[in-house]
């Protein structure tokens, strides 16, 4: 069992939802609380929003991140000879 103090005028917006509706207010609290969880558990990762993104954009060469650090290298390099 579980007892929650909401403020006065969401109190006041539930009843007149349950009135409405013809059903108690418990229902209603009820309702809005199994949404909130089931929103919660069916959340996705950070992965999961972005995998269909991941390597779509690729520069298409394959060795870059085996050769990153000669290419800064060779980036600052040439930067220092102008």
């Amino acid at each position: 069992m579980l007892s929650v103090r909401l403020p006065g005028e969401l109190e006041k917006k539930v009843k007149q939802l349950a009135t409405t509706e013809g059903r108690t207010k418990t229902e209603i609290i009820r309702t809005a609380l199994e949404a909130y969880v089931k929103s919660k558990d069916q959340a996705a990762s950070p992965y999961e929003l972005g995998k269909d993104l991941f390597g779509r954009h690729g520069s298409g060469r394959g060795d870059l991140s085996i050769t990153y650090k000669s290419k800064v290298k060779e980036r600052i390099r040439e930067k220092r000879s102008r």
